[in-house]
């Protein structure tokens, strides 16, 4: 098995019946995989592992002592357990190339926000193998949760799933035999979730430019009493700025759900329009990714600059 140079330990290939693989090793699998490595053997991969990135977080896992694989093949040789961390685009080509490397015995937990259909397409490539495959759905952001946020599991593997991931501190309960229950629920609820993203940046950055945030502010405060307007504002609007790709390509998997129920997905399109909207938008101006939420009005004076080239709006090279 070729172990790439950045590995920083090897200790994690020792004992292949309790070995756990990660496929994908972003934000969320990165930190599954050191919390993981402390009460048993971990392999990781990911395909972006020549990005820079990736790298440093693949240094800190090694260092975790999760040993990083040249292949998800490699990585889940022998692995009792199979986790699909990656992006929504990548979801079901990581199951159809698993079909290719997975075996009987093995389980296949699928935490991508996918809709149920995707879901189970997903799970007749694994199971072609003779594999076992899970649906999961994590049910909040992973930091600052790590293996304490909340998990729905269905399939009927799903019990044997969660007797083996007993050993960490994991908040799992079972919700149906049903492949596609787990992501319904993730994915209606990441209408309101990330619809609630969009909406912010949307109506905030419409009141600075009328320049009345402040009217704004204070009537919702007399709507909703309680919320800390100035604070929730600005978290929903930098989570577009920092994770809008992934939450526009989960939308268009939301999209997906809400059209296998037989509805017009409207919310679910407008939303995904507005997060690759932001997206862009710091794509292009990566400082806005960094700002801290305390100074969101200007933030969204940034963008507003950004977006429309008023020139009477700072711009970016006047960052303080």
């Amino acid at each position: 098995m070729t172990i790439l140079p950045i590995t920083l330990s090897i200790g994690a290939m020792s004992n292949p019946d309790h070995t756990i693989c990660l496929i994908g090793l972003g934000e969320a699998g990165s930190i599954f995989a050191r919390a993981m490595a402390e009460r048993s053997a971990v392999r990781g991969y990911d395909c972006a592992w020549q990005d820079q990135a990736f790298r440093k977080r693949a240094a800190r896992a090694g260092e975790a002592g999760v040993a990083i694989a040249a292949s998800a093949a490699e990585a889940a040789a022998d692995a009792k357990l199979v986790l699909s961390l990656v992006t929504a685009t990548a979801s079901l080509d990581v199951a159809r190339e698993a079909s290719g490397y997975l075996k009987p015995g093995q389980i296949f937990i699928d935490f991508n926000s996918v809709s149920p259909g995707t879901k189970r397409a997903s799970a007749g490539w694994v199971e072609k193998a003779g594999a076992s495959y899970v649906d999961g759905a994590i049910m909040a952001p992973v930091p600052p949760h790590g293996l304490g946020v909340p998990i729905l599991l269905a399939g009927s593997q799903a019990n044997d799933a969660a007797e083996m991931l007993a050993r960490f501190p994991m908040k799992l309960e079972i919700v149906s035999e049903r492949i596609g229950i787990a992501s319904a629920t993730k994915m209606c609820r990441s209408v309101i979730i990330k619809g609630i993203e969009a909406l912010c940046t949307e109506a905030f950055l419409s009141a600075r430019a009328h320049g009345v945030e402040d009217r704004v502010l204070s009537s919702l405060r007399d709507t909703f009493p309680g919320t800390d307007w100035n604070r929730f504002a600005a978290y929903q609007i930098g989570r577009s700025l920092v994770h809008g790709r992934r939450r526009a390509a989960e939308m268009r998997e939301v999209a997906r759900t809400v059209e296998e129920a037989g509805l017009e997905p409207s919310m679910a399109h407008a939303t995904a329009h507005r997060q690759d909207w932001a997206a862009d938008i710091s794509d292009a101006n990566p400082e806005l990714k960094t700002r801290s939420d305390e100074d969101w009005l200007r933030t969204l004076d940034i963008i507003l600059a950004a977006s429309t080239g008023n020139e009477r709006m700072p711009g970016i090279d006047t960052l303080p």
